[in-house]
């Protein structure tokens, strides 16, 4: 015996859609379009891309600058309890810990622990300076003394404000 419902034409879906057959021509982009792009995608990267990591470098030493002026600020308000800035013994660490041989520290004067330079090495201090009261120096992305572009030392004489 016949199954009723199949042999029953069901009417057409209105919402079904049909499928037309895409002619070759309309298929999408072809691999030469595709590699085009790609292409004028890469000039571009190599055009932009070594200005913004040019910059990199700059910030680092803007970052450096703004740090040591922070410390300035720290060692100053060291002097104005102590009533002298921090021996170069007891380095940059008596702005967070007490040296013990300094009475009126009200510190700490950082509200966290003394900053790394921007590349990852200590802020080298030394008090008295060579080129004023204290010395603050980041010796730059190369760590020692000297060098140019990113590698040049930041120092606190170096900006503005501090002067023997």
């Amino acid at each position: 015996m016949p199954n009723p419902r199949r042999s029953a034409a069901l009417p057409p879906d209105p919402h079904a859609t049909r499928r037309r057959p895409r002619r070759l021509d309309q298929a999408g982009f072809t691999l030469i379009e595709l590699l085009i792009v790609v292409i004028i995608l890469g000039v571009l990267a190599g055009l932009v891309g070594p200005r913004l990591f040019g910059r990199v470098g700059q910030s680092r030493q803007a970052a450096a600058r703004v740090q040591i002026e922070l410390l300035g600020a720290a060692l100053d308000q060291f002097k104005l309890d102590v009533g002298r800035y921090p021996t170069s013994q007891e380095g940059l660490q008596a702005l967070q810990q007490s040296p013990g041989n300094a009475p009126g520290w009200e510190g700490p004067y950082l509200k966290k622990d003394v900053p790394r330079d921007p590349w990852g090495n200590a802020y080298q201090y030394k008090s008295p300076g060579d080129h004023g009261e204290y010395d603050v120096i980041s010796f730059g992305s190369d760590g020692s003394a000297g060098g140019d572009g990113e590698a040049a030392d930041v120092a606190s004489w170096g900006t503005e404000g501090k002067t023997k």
